[in-house]
């Protein structure tokens, strides 16, 4: 796994036996920064097989619909498919140059069908819903500890979301994975050890 910074978004590269797998990218306009990023990293565009965004807000899909322009693939989880949009009209408010994403190529799939699709590009691990933080958010758990997070709240403020029962729900499912790393999207990972 590589973590890209070149924003302020984490982004990170994990590379499959058959295909790279990017979870998350930051804001719309950070095209020559990414590149600049897996260049020093010694990654290549081309490969990296599908972009998976742990939730459809500006700063986590803002590089999707270039990254496809460019032959990455976009793999969203059947629960995101009516969130893809989301982000259009913030970026059109905000004068930002966009070309919205084009969701008919991208590969739709269930949770249940994560480890499956996941373990053909030589990736062991699942998507699990983690809609705490939105409806559309999801989270990558490895079978090697690492969890990708988003936005979810981190588990180390479940104390002070004592009344938040989705955020509590969402950090039992991803603890009853035993993940050793949580890797979040504004924040440096954590330890679980």
């Amino acid at each position: 796994m590589t973590k890209l910074k070149y924003g302020n978004t984490n982004t990170f590269f994990i590379c499959g036996s058959s295909g790279g797998l990017l979870f998350d990218t930051d804001y719309a306009g950070t095209l020559p920064a990414f590149c600049k990023a897996v260049k020093q990293n010694s990654i290549a565009v081309k490969d990296i097989g599908y972009v998976l965004a742990s939730h459809y807000h500006p700063d986590h899909m803002g590089l999707i619909s270039e990254l496809m322009k460019l032959g990455v693939k976009l793999l969203a989880v059947d629960a995101q498919k009516d969130f893809i949009h989301y982000s259009d009209n913030l970026f059109a408010r905000d004068g930002i140059a966009y070309s919205p994403i084009d969701e008919t190529q991208a590969a739709v799939i269930s949770c249940e069908e994560s480890r499956d699709f996941l373990s053909r590009m030589g990736v062991r691990g699942e998507i699990i819903r983690t809609p705490s933080h939105s409806e559309d958010s999801i989270s990558l758990v490895l079978d090697d500890g690492d969890c990708f997070v988003g936005d979810l709240e981190p588990y180390e403020y479940l104390d002070a979301y004592k009344e938040n029962a989705a955020l509590k729900s969402d950090w039992e499912h991803i603890l009853s994975f035993c993940p050793r790393q949580i890797f979040y999207a504004h924040m440096p990972e954590k330890s679980l050890d």
